[in-house]
This record gives structure tokens, C-alpha cells and sequence, in this order.
């Protein structure tokens, strides 16, 4: 299963996380890590508003992290994704409760999930890996939770 995720659209959804939280991203990375790794399925997550220089694709983990550069929206980037995928949208599951991402995700053939539906599946997830061995946070690359902080100039702010 492949899920594609409208980022800032889930963090809402997700117990203990907000969007002005300095890491929500990076927050919201490591528990769809588990989610993937658990229900062993895809994940592609998209995310607005990147600084200059740090926009792109990030392999994280088990995921792949679109981060889209301020001028462009995730919204349009996720359209933008399931309109080029032709065919193989059918393949995908889109998570968003994002009405026009919804309406181009049918249109598209694509699945379609709330963020509300995905964030509890992600919560279980969390809880059946809690539950077989503890800590199963899969490690982010390049020094953790520090260097996606460094990345997003938020060091400074974590420190406040």
C-alpha cells in the first residue's frame, strides 16, 4: 500500500502534536515511520512552506518527504503527484480531508482517506509497536531530531 500524505493537513489530527510546535514535522516524520514500518506500506508526505535550500525530496527512514518551496503549496504539489501518475493512481491511497486535494484524488481514481481515519491508524500503529518491544521510533538520518531542527533554523527556538 502507498499513502500519500498532506502533512500540515495531519498534524492537527494527531494527538500531543500542533502546528506550532518548532518540530512538528519532524514529529510527525517519526511516528509515520512506525506507521510504515508496522503496517509495512509506502508513505510519501508532503509539507509547504520549505526555507530557500532545504526544499525537495528526503528519503526519511521507510518514507520519502516532499518539502515544497514557499510560492507553491503541498496542496498543489500533491495535485500536481496524482495527475502525473496516470494509471497507477488507482494503486495510491491519498490522505487528506482537503477538499480540492479530494476531488482531483477521485478524479484520479486514487483511494481516498480522511486525516481523522489515517491519524488513528497511525496512533495504533504507534501503540502495536509500543506494545511489541518498547521504543520502535526508527532513528532519522544525519543526527535525529537535532539536525531537522538545525535544518529548519529552530535550534534556537528549542532552546528558549
Amino acid at each position: 500500500m502507498i499513502y500519500l500524505v498532506d502533512g500540515h493537513n495531519l498534524i492537527p489530527k494527531i494527538p500531543g502534536l500542533s502546528l506550532q510546535q518548532v518540530d512538528d514535522e519532524v514529529q510527525l516524520i517519526k511516528l509515520l515511520q512506525i506507521f510504515a514500518r508496522i503496517r509495512r506500506a509506502s508513505v510519501e508526505v508532503f509539507f509547504d512552506q520549505a526555507p530557500p535550500g532545504y526544499s525537495g525530496l528526503k528519503q526519511v527512514g521507510m518514507l520519502k518527504a516532499h518539502f515544497v518551496l514557499k510560492g507553491t503549496t503541498a496542496d498543489q504539489e500533491m495535485i500536481f503527484h496524482i495527475q502525473h501518475m496516470k494509471k497507477t493512481a488507482r494503486t495510491i491511497t491519498v490522505v487528506t480531508s482537503d477538499r480540492r486535494i479530494r476531488v482531483e484524488a477521485q478524479a484520479a481514481h486514487a483511494r481516498l482517506l480522511s486525516s481523522e481515519m489515517f491519524a488513528d491508524m497511525v496512533m495504533n500503529a504507534v501503540v502495536e509497536a509500543e506494545s511489541n518491544g518498547g521504543n520502535s521510533a526508527a532513528p532519522l538520518p544525519g543526527g535525529g531530531v537535532d539536525e531537522w531542527l538545525h535544518l529548519f533554523g529552530a535550534e534556537d527556538e528549542r532552546d528558549k
